[in-house]
C-alpha cells in the first residue's frame, strides 16, 4: 500500500530551503533584498510541483486496488486503467503517478507535453507546442482517442486524464473542416487581442474535438478521472486546458460573440466563422452540458503557491500579507495599480506582498519582445521609483515560461532604476513597443530564468518593502 505521507508544512519548508529553481540566481540575487524575494519565489514553485501536489491529494491501495483523492474512493478492481491528459506539467505528473501506483496497474496511456525525458512506460509521451499548437499535438491526441477502439475501453475501465496549464493548445484536435492552420490562425489572433482566457477557451472548445467535454464524452461510458493542476483564475474547470472533462458553461453563440467583441470577424479564418455561424444555426451539435461519467478534482493551484510563499516569507521574518490569488488585466495597468495602493499605505504594517493570477496583453501591431511578466515588471519599475525605502519586485511565470521559453520573469528594484538612468535608457518607450525583453537585456542582472519547471498555477508576484 501506497500511503498518503502527512503534509506538515514544517516538513514541506525543509524540503524547500536550498532547493535551486531558479537556474541563474547568482547573476541576478545581487542583494539581500533580492536572494530574500527569489528564495521566497522558489518556495511557492516547489509546492506546486506535480510530486508535492499529486504526494498530498492521492492514496492507492493496491491490495484493494483503489485509487483516493481529496477523500474520495475509486474503485479501480473491475477493469483496466488508462492515462491521457496533457498540459504542461503533464509529463511530470504522469511520472509521479507511477511511483505512487506503479507500472504494472496500467494497461496503456498518451499524454501531450512540452518536454520529454521522463521514464513512463507505459504511458507514451508525445512533445508538443505550445502556445501555438502543432502537428506532434494532433498526433498525440489522435494517439489518445485511438486506445477506446484498440482495447474497446467499456463501462468496467477508468481513464485518469492527467491536466495542466497549457492542455489547450498542448492538445489541439480540430473538428471537421478546419485544418490545424488556422487553429494556430485564431489562437494568435485571441492571444494578441487582449482576451480573457475564458473568452479565449470558449472559441476554442467550439472548435475542437476533445475540449468543452467532448473528451470525457467520447471515453463514455468509461470513468474519467481528471487530476488538474490548474493556471486559471478562479479554478473554473470549464476554463482549466479548455474543460475536456467538464460540461461546457459557454456556447456558439458565446464563442461567436468574443470573435465580434474583439473585432476578429473579419480577421478569423473564414472557415472558423461559418463553423460557429452554422453552432448558432443549431446545424451542429453543441458541446455537451452533462457528463455523468466524469470526476474532475483540482490538485494544485496559485492559492497554494501563494500560501508557501507567506510561510517562507514569515520564517525569514517578514509580516507577509497575500492580496489576491485572481489578479488580472492590462499588466502595465495592473503594476501601477499596485504600486499606487503600495505608497498610499493599503498594505502598511506588511513588508512582504504576494499577489498571483494572470494579466492579460494588448499587443500593438508589430510588437516588441516580451511577455505579460517582463512588461508587468518594466511598468513596476517606473512606478516605483517615488517609493522612498528600499523596494524589491519579482513576478515570474511558474511554468518557467513568460511567453519566452527561455524566461520565467524578472526581478527590479531600485539599482535597475540606477543602471537605466546610467545607460540613459528611456524606459517608458520599451513600455509603449511592449519591448521589455530588450529593455532587461540591456539593464542587466534582471531576467529570471528556471527552464521548464514541470507545473504551471499561472504567475506569482513579490514585493518586499524595506
Amino acid at each position: 500500500m501506497n500511503a498518503i505521507f502527512p503534509f506538515l508544512f514544517e516538513d514541506f519548508l525543509s524540503s524547500v530551503v536550498g532547493t535551486m529553481i531558479i537556474t541563474n540566481k547568482d547573476e541576478v540575487a545581487s542583494s539581500e533584498l533580492r536572494t530574500h524575494a527569489l528564495d521566497i519565489i522558489e518556495a511557492g514553485i516547489h509546492r506546486v510541483l506535480p510530486e508535492i501536489t499529486m504526494n498530498i491529494t492521492l492514496e492507492y491501495d493496491s491490495t484493494r486496488n483503489v485509487l483516493k483523492i481529496q477523500g474520495e474512493e475509486h474503485d479501480l478492481s473491475q477493469g483496466r486503467l488508462f492515462v491521457i491528459g496533457g498540459g504542461k506539467a503533464a509529463g511530470r505528473m504522469a511520472d509521479v503517478l507511477l511511483k505512487i501506483m506503479g507500472k504494472e496497474r496500467i494497461t496503456d496511456g498518451v499524454i501531450n507535453c512540452v518536454d520529454t525525458g521522463y521514464d513512463t512506460q507505459p504511458i507514451h509521451v508525445v512533445k508538443a507546442s505550445h502556445p501555438i499548437p502543432d502537428d506532434e499535438g494532433l498526433y498525440g491526441v489522435e494517439r489518445m482517442l485511438t486506445l477506446k477502439g484498440q482495447y474497446s475501453i467499456n463501462e468496467k475501465d477508468t481513464v485518469l486524464c492527467l491536466i495542466s496549464g497549457g492542455g489547450s493548445a498542448l492538445m489541439p484536435s480540430p473538428v471537421d473542416g478546419i485544418d490545424l492552420d488556422e487553429k494556430k490562425q485564431i489562437t494568435k489572433l485571441l492571444l494578441g487581442s487582449g482576451a480573457e482566457i475564458y473568452e479565449i477557451n470558449a472559441v476554442r472548445k467550439h472548435l475542437s474535438r476533445v475540449k468543452g467535454g467532448r473528451l470525457g464524452e467520447f471515453f463514455s461510458p468509461a470513468t474519467v478521472i481528471s487530476l488538474i493542476i490548474s493556471d486559471v483564475i478562479g479554478n473554473d474547470l470549464d476554463v482549466i486546458a479548455s474543460g475536456p472533462t467538464y460540461p461546457d458553461s459557454s456556447t456558439f453563440s458565446d464563442a461567436y460573440a468574443v470573435l465580434e467583441k474583439y473585432g476578429l470577424i473579419l480577421k478569423a479564418p473564414k472557415n472558423i466563422v461559418t463553423h460557429l455561424e452554422k453552432g448558432i444555426r443549431g446545424e451542429i451539435e453543441e458541446t455537451p452540458k452533462k457528463l455523468n461519467t466524469c470526476y474532475n478534482y483540482i490538485i494544485g493551484e496559485n492559492g497554494n503557491a501563494l500560501e508557501a510563499m507567506a510561510q517562507r516569507a514569515k520564517d525569514m521574518g517578514y509580516s507577509p500579507y497575500i492580496v489576491t490569488a485572481e489578479q488580472k488585466g492590462d499588466p502595465a495597468r495592473v503594476a501601477q495599480y499596485r504600486a499606487g495602493e503600495i505608497q498610499r499605505g493599503v498594505y502598511e504594517g506588511y513588508d512582504v506582498v504576494l499577489i498571483g493570477g494572470e494579466t492579460t496583453p494588448k499587443l500593438p501591431e508589430n510588437p516588441g519582445k516580451g511577455g505579460r511578466n517582463q512588461h508587468y515588471a518594466a511598468a513596476s519599475l517606473l512606478a516605483m521609483r517615488d517609493y522612498e525605502g528600499d523596494w524589491v519586485v519579482v513576478c515570474v511565470g511558474t511554468d518557467g515560461s513568460d511567453y519566452l521559453p527561455d524566461v520565467a520573469g524578472v526581478i527590479v528594484d531600485k539599482e535597475s532604476l540606477v543602471r537605466a538612468k546610467g545607460q540613459n535608457i528611456d524606459v517608458q518607450s520599451y513600455i509603449d513597443r511592449y519591448d521589455s525583453n530588450t529593455l532587461f537585456n540591456k539593464i542587466g542582472a534582471s531576467l529570471v530564468r528556471t527552464g521548464n519547471t514541470g507545473t504551471n498555477v499561472g504567475d506569482v508576484i513579490i514585493y518586499i518593502l524595506a
